[in-house]
């Protein structure tokens, strides 16, 4: 998602931007760094798990103590800690909101991986890598704020032959879905798509398809929806009677429903894939 300068605006918060109000405020109306607040007391801004990203991990074999990997749209670094504590490597995590990567750089420290993990603030159209310098790019639940298909081909170029993509993206699990649904999702992110479909894409960009999975149920609702419970208590002590903070809970609520209802139509998949060609 994009301002009118094509800068990436959210980086793992996810797809709360359907319209809800009686004024039709969507996300990109609110104050950004009210977002990035909301979302800052979350260890994960977005579904997923430690065991859905170790399972991703599992089928990269290239890592090495010098290897060079990034994650982009880290957020406050949640799945970074945990490629951290079980790859070798060298993390950059780079997201858009300053505040997520204060906090991501305080979770290295705490976790004495400083040397080896860094947060910086950045755009992902617009990475500070060299060609062929990467050998793994990492992306939960991120990739759909530059898109999927131009996400897969502009990173490529950053990685070496050989070198691998990690992804978490939404996706319909069937071809026909209720309308609800269906609207919902053309008006936030038209460009989610069917897993065949998507794994089409990637190779289409130039990589060799090496694992696909769908992430369990538990990574939307112990991992992400839950911990969101208690971000919404602080924040509208916060910010007590302010309608705008309101209606943003009520968007992120509003997605939680949706989900509850309609998770059989959707979710998210993890592709893993290696750059084969130069």
């Amino acid at each position: 998602m994009y301002n009118d300068d094509g800068i990436v605006m959210l980086s793992r918060v996810y797809y709360i931007h359907k319209e809800m109000s009686n004024e039709n405020k969507t996300i990109h109306e609110f104050d950004f760094n009210l977002i990035c607040e909301y979302f800052l007391n979350t260890e994960r801004q977005g579904p997923g798990s430690p065991e859905v990203t170790l399972k991703a991990l599992g089928f990269i074999d290239n890592l090495t103590d010098q290897s060079l990997i990034a994650d982009l749209g880290c957020g406050t670094g949640g799945q970074t800690m945990v490629l951290a504590q079980h790859a070798p490597g060298h993390i950059t995590g780079l997201d858009f909101f300053p505040g997520f990567i204060d906090r991501f750089n305080s979770n290295a420290r705490g976790l004495n991986l400083q040397d080896r993990v860094k947060g910086i603030v950045g755009s992902m159209d617009n990475l500070p890598f060299g060609e062929g310098e990467l050998d793994l790019i990492w992306s939960e639940g991120a990739i759909y704020n530059i898109g999927f298909e131009r996400g897969l081909n502009e990173w490529r170029k950053y990685l070496k032959t050989g070198g691998y993509i990690a992804v978490s993206e939404s996706a319909w699990f069937t071809e026909e879905r209720p309308a609800e649904i269906h609207d919902f999702w053309m008006e936030a992110y038209p460009q989610i798509d069917t897993i065949p479909n998507q794994v089409a894409l990637i190779q289409k960009a130039g990589y060799l398809p090496v694992a696909s999975f769908i992430l369990p149920e538990i990574c939307w609702t112990e991992h992400y929806f839950a911990p969101l419970v208690k971000a919404r208590e602080k924040f509208l002590a916060k910010y007590p009677g302010n309608k705008t903070a309101e209606e943003l809970v009520a968007m992120s609520h509003h997605e939680e429903e949706l989900y509850r209802k309609y998770k059989e139509f959707y979710g998210y998949v993890f592709y893993i894939a290696k750059k084969i060609t130069l």
